[in-house]
């Protein structure tokens, strides 16, 4: 059974369902126990089931009763493995495994900032079950250096992408052309367009990447595509004074979720991730990669790992917006033939180091692991 707080959209989600998928399809009961949310019904087409209750919660009442629930359906469901992916369903994770003597596993998908000693302790429950999953090696050194974790409970296995879906030989160009006109770009558009997609958080960059562009030459001759759910009214209304000020307004575009990103990426001429704090994985990056787009990304973090600078893409080491002009105008710039090539090794580096299987078959290898381990 996995436990996250929500099926929405986002990196955990996708590998949840993932996962999920995977042990529906080897022949096992697949659980995952969230409150829902928008892909839920993939989960179900998937073959696994949604146990539902409210695990974003952080009432603590609400998560005791959680714990209980959990502790239910385990007893109930006769679960052989619990595998929590989020800090709050964690708490009732642990103490549902404890309570029915069960093995806990939790994957640490991002990297949590503690400015106090309470904080560092909430974080430390992904650390507190019988082994922990670190979705990077950036990720795995930040919980050995946090946490004092020893480095044989901690094992490295990196988000895969389904590079079946992430083709581009399997996006039809109907698929883009609709993408391209839900973003209000014509047919005839010859600005060149670049893509950020994530959730509308500070920390994902999309003020630094609308004053980055704001200094370009010429500019408003670039389109940003802002795609992601969520933010704050506070936040949205920063991005778009800070649109106004540059004078881009009219090509900087927040389009919300995205039901088809193997199409999305193929509608941009680059994508950015000009993260100010660092990724753990980064999945974005890994995504566009593997549909053969060039990605631009910040060194902080995952993507210094995804992305061979000047190979597979390029990695900007600062969050100032002068130098992420100069790296959009340099990647624009770029002649088709460096641009193509680019994009074919990134694919080639995603199919050979973050495939889907490869990540779900060492998943399956830490479940047996443990469940074999366990008295």
């Amino acid at each position: 059974m996995q436990v996250t707080p929500a099926l929405d959209d986002g990196g955990v989600e996708g590998v949840t369902l993932d996962i999920a998928a995977a042990v529906a399809r080897a022949g096992g009961r697949s659980l995952v126990a969230s409150r829902g949310g928008r892909r839920e019904g993939a989960l179900a087409r998937d073959g696994a089931r949604l146990i539902r209750m409210p695990l974003a919660s952080r009432n603590p009442f609400t998560m005791a009763a959680n714990a209980a629930r959990l502790a239910g359906v385990v007893r109930r469901e006769r679960v052989s493995l619990i595998h929590v992916r989020s800090r709050n369903p964690a708490f009732s994770a642990l103490s549902a495994a404890r309570a029915t003597g069960r093995p806990l596993i939790a994957t640490y998908h991002g990297i949590y900032p503690a400015r106090s000693a309470l904080k560092r302790w909430y974080n430390a429950v992904m650390t507190r079950g019988d082994l922990v999953i670190a979705n990077s090696a950036y990720t795995r050194d930040h919980i050995l250096a946090e946490h004092g974790v020893q480095g044989a409970r901690v094992v490295v296995v990196t988000e895969g992408i389904d590079t079946d879906v992430f083709d581009p030989a399997a996006v039809a160009p109907a698929r883009v052309a609709a993408v391209r006109a839900n973003w209000r770009i014509g047919e005839r558009e010859e600005r060149p367009v670049v893509l950020l997609a994530g959730r509308l958080t500070s920390w994902k960059g999309q003020r630094l990447m609308v004053e980055a562009l704001g200094g370009l030459p010429g500019r408003g001759e670039v389109i940003l595509i802002l795609a992601g759910g969520g933010g704050s009214a506070e936040y949205l209304a920063s991005i778009e004074a800070a649109a106004a000020v540059a004078g881009i307004s009219d090509t900087v575009r927040l389009v919300g979720d995205c039901e088809d990103m193997p199409a999305a990426y193929l509608a941009a001429d680059l994508v950015v991730a000009p993260s100010t704090a660092p990724e753990s994985f980064g999945r974005g990056v890994a995504e566009a990669g593997a549909m053969e787009r060039p990605v631009l990304a910040s060194t902080l973090g995952g993507p210094a790992e995804t992305i061979a600078d000047g190979l597979t893409g390029w990695l900007v080491a600062s969050t100032d917006p002068k130098a992420w002009a100069a790296a959009v105008q340099s990647a624009l710039t770029a002649s088709p033939q460096t641009r193509a090539a680019i994009g074919q090794a990134a694919r080639a580096r995603v199919k050979r180091l973050y495939s889907l299987s490869a990540m779900c078959a060492e998943t399956f290898g830490v479940y047996r692991r443990v469940v074999e381990a366990w008295p």
